[in-house]
């Protein structure tokens, strides 16, 4: 059902290259994930609604699959103006200007997605949001769903922590992430998404580590052997939007898309909700191999090596305490 989902969507929604616009404003945005995933999905329900909503005064053209190039390239282009709208994981790479952002993806902080919800939604994504607009950018309200993320490899199971010993595994790139495998014992090596794919077919990489939802949609199963419901870490992407284009938008047309996009956030997340419910059944009949992981002794070597210490040195008093509100003690 999950695979069908996809496939009516992809087929539902054009990305090709946008014809010449009308509309008095018009904000282009760039993703890093493949057309059919529900983030694309609902950004282009939104974008339909805001355009009619302002009667075709505002149009958001979108770019999914790193049309636009990779995060760093995407991310320079926001903050330079040439690209208005990027939705961004802020683990990643808006962890280098935002270090703060980067906290909600401590590994096995978050058990559940309540916990995940009461924080950003609450008053640890108020904080952050406060940070990021001190950065000199625009951030809406909700932050979008990426999901609790699993690790994939090609060569052996991850059922405890010795498993990860010497694994040469791609995330992000981000500092957070490399602390969090190379704690664990992992060889980590930081990369852009679009570089995932290629790395891992050539073995440059014998593991990864993203959501269901993206090891189907990105098809990552077709260079892996195996994916160990870890669930070390939940990601989500907060929309950013270049801070002068924002300005230059009368307030009426700001209220309409800003309410528009924030819908369409809570939209989709319940759409991954039920996507994964079905995603581990889909990608099994493709010989994707699961195994389920009990996150405690992973979260105690976590303790043994410093990792939480480090980084609520890192973050801060504020912004940990904010956070061990919604997730309970880490460290």
């Amino acid at each position: 059902m999950a695979r069908n989902w996809l496939k009516g969507t992809a087929l539902a929604v054009d990305f090709g290259a946008p014809v010449r616009s009308a509309a008095e404003f018009v904000f282009k945005w760039g993703t890093n994930v493949p057309a059919a995933h529900p983030l694309n999905v609902h950004a282009q329900r939104a974008a339909d609604a805001i355009r009619q909503e302002t009667d075709g005064r505002f149009e958001l053209q979108l770019f999914p699959n790193n049309q636009l190039g990779g995060d760093t390239t995407m991310f320079a282009q926001l903050r330079s103006g040439e690209l208005e709208c990027f939705s961004l994981s802020g683990v990643n790479v808006l962890s280098s200007a935002v270090p703060a952002a980067a906290i909600y993806g401590l590994g096995f902080a978050f058990r559940s997605y309540d916990a995940v919800w009461k924080a950003l939604d609450g008053k640890l994504g108020l904080h952050l949001r406060k940070q990021i607009e001190s950065s000199g950018l625009v951030v809406m309200e909700r932050i979008w769903d990426n999901g609790f993320r699993q690790i994939t490899t090609s060569t052996r199971p991850i059922v405890s922590p010795a498993d990860l010993n010497g694994l040469k595994i791609r995330v992000p790139t981000s500092a957070l992430w490399i602390s969090l495998f190379q704690s664990l014992g992992a060889s980590p090596g930081g990369i852009d998404f679009s570089d995932v794919y290629p790395a891992l077919q050539a073995r440059i990489f014998e593991a990864q580590e993203n959501p269901l939802v993206i090891i189907s949609t990105a098809k990552l199963y077709e260079a892996q052997r195996y994916c160990s419901l870890t669930n070390h870490m939940w990601d989500g992407w907060w929309l950013l939007i270049n801070r002068r284009a924002w300005e230059r938008l009368p307030q009426s047309i700001q209220e309409i898309v800003s309410g528009n996009l924030n819908a369409a956030a809570l939209a989709q997340r319940r759409d991954v909700a039920e996507l994964n419910s079905g995603l581990k059944d889909e990608l099994t009949a493709t010989g994707l191999a699961f195994n389920e992981v009990d996150p405690g002794p992973f979260q105690e070597k976590l303790r043994q090596s410093g990792f939480y210490v480090k980084w609520h040195g890192e973050f801060g008093e504020e912004a940990w305490s904010l956070l061990e509100e919604a997730t309970g003690k880490l460290a």
